[in-house]
């Protein structure tokens, strides 16, 4: 089993910056953190939950969304089992409870994820 627990959210003014973690828990038995393909996502209130970014198991292979390009950086330290989400120039429109996943096998870029965190709130204000 995966255990999964983001943290560094918070309340940040709209143009600043802030990174997020995710700390991955796996037994044993179900392989090294090494061999997960990690994701990040968001879900704003009343929206749909929305792709973020996601990380391959080789960590200079990476995917993110149109709306964050160029702005967050997903990154992973396979030593610390961590996977991190650094944004900057946030946006009102970047306010959502943002949660990481995990899965090991997958196409690349990941169609969906066995594990789920529980959510770490960013909130960006003017």
């Amino acid at each position: 089993q995966v255990q999964l627990v983001e943290s560094g959210g918070g309340l940040v003014q709209a143009g600043g910056s802030l990174r997020l973690s995710c700390a991955a828990s796996i037994r044993t038995f179900e392989r090294s953190f090494s061999a997960y393909f990690m994701g990040w996502f968001r879900q704003a209130p009343g929206k749909e939950r929305e792709f973020v970014a996601a990380i391959s198991r080789n960590p200079a292979i990476t995917h993110s969304a149109d709306s964050v390009k160029g702005r967050f950086t997903i990154s992973r330290d396979n030593a610390k089992n961590t996977v991190y989400l650094q944004m900057h120039s946030l946006k009102l429109e970047d306010t959502a409870v943002y949660y990481c996943a995990a899965i090991r096998n997958s196409v690349w870029p990941p169609v969906a994820y066995d594990y789920w965190g529980q959510g770490t709130q960013v909130t960006v204000s003017s």
